[in-house]
């Protein structure tokens, strides 16, 4: 999956920002955020969970999953 968020990453540039975390090395923001499975994708906007995908997850999945909050900052 790294490559599938770096690609991302350069494609939405100014719209995403992507942070990984280790959830070995930070458990306080894995708690925080409920992250049980290994890897979890969670967006984040204005301090709020607004979409969560748990497991491995291919580009289209993770694409059709962030495009509506990402057309949502498009426009404000």
């Amino acid at each position: 999956m790294e490559s599938l968020l770096a690609h991302l990453e350069r494609k939405e540039r100014a719209r995403l920002r992507i942070t990984r975390v280790d959830v070995d090395e930070r458990p306080a923001i894995a708690e925080r955020f409920r992250v049980e499975t290994v890897p979890t994708l969670v967006l984040v906007k204005g301090k709020r969970v607004v979409a969560r995908l748990e497991g491995r997850a291919s580009a289209p999945r993770i694409e059709r999953s962030i495009a509506p909050h990402l057309d949502e900052l498009a426009t404000v």
